[in-house]
């Protein structure tokens, strides 16, 4: 007899690798205490202007800063770049305009590999006057940088902190994660969920994409059997998802 084709702990089809991109709009942000200071320096109609026209969001996973950073990329009509592309940087103009760019957003900025087109971006942008943004996990003060020039323009760059949501807030984006990928989740299984997740925005947003996949892997519906399944299977549910593809935001 032929091997015995492996089977999903929680399924027998597989799930079709298609990424969830979430809505990067103002009014899809869910404002909480935790993102309030960053909000406040992001506040368009706010007089204050940024230390050396540099900001830095910082939090964990999920906490909400890449929505933050697509939404004022598009309100100040900036460049939006990942921090794992910034290679020999040069500042583009906007494809079929003649104007360039009025602002430069730069995403897990932390995660740069090219330190030297960092420091290239920060210094062009002083020169030609364009406001930076970055998001990143820690404070740009913390980031390690061989780099004495770059340590010192990090080292003045204001950095706003996002913490994580509080018991309520956890709740009402778990739900709107689960809402957001079509889930139809029984109360009882979202409490069940809540009791046993760590409390951290990312860990809703890991348990939203797994439950995602098992049911769509299983054909069945999210029922607290399957969401045990799910929290028992370490592969599914420590996976890591890019934040600026599908992240669990303080939306």
């Amino acid at each position: 007899m032929g091997e015995r084709p492996a089977t999903n702990p929680v399924g027998r089809q597989l799930a079709l690798p298609f990424a969830h991109r979430p809505r990067f709009e103002r009014a899809d942000f869910l404002r909480a205490p935790s993102n309030a200071a960053a909000l406040a320096w992001l506040d368009p109609a706010s007089a204050t202007g940024w230390p050396q026209n540099r900001l830095a969001l910082w939090g964990e996973a999920g906490s909400g800063k890449t929505h933050l950073l697509h939404v004022w990329a598009a309100e100040h009509e900036a460049l939006l770049l990942p921090g794992t592309a910034l290679r020999g940087f040069a500042l583009p103009s906007r494809p079929g305009r003649p104007k360039r760019w009025r602002a430069i957003a730069v995403d897990d900025a932390d995660e740069a590999t090219d330190e030297a087109a960092l420091l290239h971006l920060l210094n062009a942008a002083a020169e030609a006057g364009l406001p930076v943004l970055l998001t990143a996990r820690a404070a740009p003060s913390r980031w390690s940088t061989g780099l004495a020039d770059l340590a010192s323009r990090l080292r003045a760059i204001h950095s706003v902190p996002i913490g994580q949501p509080d018991e309520a807030m956890l709740r009402i984006l778990l739900l709107r994660l689960l809402v957001e990928r079509q889930l139809v989740v029984a109360p009882s299984v979202v409490d069940w969920l809540l009791a046993r997740l760590p409390r951290t925005a990312g860990a809703m947003r890991d348990a939203a994409r797994a439950l995602d996949e098992a049911a769509l892997a299983s054909g069945r519906r999210v029922t607290r059997a399957l969401a045990a399944a799910v929290l028992d299977d370490p592969p599914r549910w420590f996976a890591e998802e890019p934040e600026e593809l599908g992240a669990a935001r303080l939306i």
